[in-house]
């Protein structure tokens, strides 16, 4: 494969970037790509551009994708930076919905991925890094491990 890079989302990746996100046993249940509007012809569930826009407005907000030299996508994920007062007033990373499209899962794309994010966020001034990952997810779980990722707090999480 040739040359990587993580570089921002943009427009015209919405529909690749769902496709990736649904094609997973979790998403399949969490992602609607399409709108199922009766008698419309099929098209990209709005609330998707409604939440890219919202993520584009965002500074603090960088959904990323991982490409090739031809600009294909190889995967996706989503880094927001939070300021805190603790640690000094360091800032954090937050990664979210890393995914590999699944006919290229165990080929070390997402070890690259993750590998540039954690650069980008160096670069942004993130002193730490965190993620959370779904407790069902426990081949995620050893591939964080391995990065030096360490499961050092329970999460907790409420859906409104």
């Amino acid at each position: 494969m040739s040359a990587l890079q993580l570089r921002s989302a943009k427009q015209e990746d919405i529909l690749t970037i769902i496709t990736i996100l649904a094609d997973d046993t979790y998403g399949q249940s969490r992602e609607e790509v399409y709108s199922d509007e009766p008698g419309q012809e099929k098209q990209l569930n709005p609330v998707y551009q409604k939440a890219f826009e919202a993520i584009q407005a965002d500074p603090n907000q960088d959904l990323c994708v991982l490409v090739d030299e031809q600009d294909h996508i190889w995967g996706t994920l989503q880094l927001t930076y939070i300021q805190y007062l603790n640690r000094k007033g360091s800032k954090r990373a937050l990664i979210e919905s890393v995914h590999v499209r699944a006919d290229q899962r165990g080929k070390g794309l997402g070890n690259k991925m993750m590998q540039l994010a954690i650069e980008r966020a160096k670069d942004n001034g993130a002193t730490i890094i965190q993620l959370t990952s779904d407790k069902r997810r426990t081949d995620a779980h050893r591939f964080y491990k391995r990065l030096g990722f360490q499961d050092s707090h329970e999460g907790f999480k409420l859906i409104l």
